[in-house]
């Protein structure tokens, strides 16, 4: 007998049978399944594998990987210094197995490249798109935003989720700003930031916050539901205060 269990949440609908995950499918996830065999390729295993796309093109099925997904309110594992150090370690893995990824003319990704191209970014690598066992991150799951991209650009909304950099009051938890400098030190050590790349973390975390409400308000005028639902809970003007609040404290974060 197959174990069938549905997952509600976020944007997408999401079915579970045994040890495969049925999601829908857009006009990126050809590309996005090759980007899945090639990290496999490439020896990465922190993502689930692409096992195919129906006829119609409308669900696509990749392997499930086993473990507790970060969803809020996060366990207390999920804040601690070692997960910090793990996420940003998978995210590097992540991309070191992506830089030489084959791009090909009729690539199509949900988000638009951004330059300089350095690796595939995973585009939203934030605690509820991890998977983790025995307290740490091992895996990235959800790959849909998947688009080409600089380091900095992807490593600034994992460092934004993990450490977190929220401002003060946020519902998702905040921390002193002292501690939100030392944690991300604890990241940018992790990842293997290079010191150009850490002076300029707050300021691309903040034009990634702002970049993000900017798709989020494009994809509800498109008629998104989803996002059309996450603009009325007020989720835009989370992120533009956290934007605002780093900016305003963008050299102590990167001292």
């Amino acid at each position: 007998m197959q174990e069938e269990t549905e997952f509600v949440g976020g944007v997408n609908h999401v079915v579970r049978h045994d040890d495969t995950v049925t999601r829908p499918a857009g006009p990126w996830t050809p590309s996005v399944h090759r980007l899945l065999d090639h990290l496999r390729a490439q020896g990465f295993t922190g993502a689930p594998r692409a096992l195919g796309i129906s006829e119609d093109g409308n669900e696509e099925t990749v392997s499930y990987i086993d473990g507790e997904v970060g969803h809020y309110p996060l366990p207390a594992h999920a804040r601690s210094d070692d997960a910090l150090r793990a996420a940003a370690r998978l995210l590097r893995g992540l991309h070191d197995a992506a830089a030489d990824f084959p791009h090909r003319p009729d690539d199509v990704w949900m988000l638009p490249s951004r330059e300089p191209v350095e690796v595939v970014c995973h585009g939203d690598a934030a605690t509820y798109n991890c998977v983790f066992r025995n307290g740490l991150p091992v895996a990235f799951i959800d790959f849909d935003t998947a688009h080409p991209g600089p380091r900095l650009w992807d490593a600034s909304y994992t460092a934004y989720r993990f450490v977190p950099l929220h401002a003060p009051g946020a519902d998702e938890g905040t921390l002193p700003l002292p501690e939100q400098a030392r944690r991300l030190r604890l990241f940018a050590d992790a990842y293997g930031l290079s010191a150009e790349h850490r002076a300029l973390l707050p300021a691309t975390v903040a034009e990634r916050l702002t970049a993000l409400v900017d798709f989020m308000t494009t994809r509800a005028a498109a008629g998104n539901l989803a996002f059309a639902r996450h603009l009325a809970d007020g989720h835009h003007r989370r992120y533009l205060a956290d934007a605002e609040y780093i900016t305003a404290h963008a050299d102590q974060l990167a001292d």
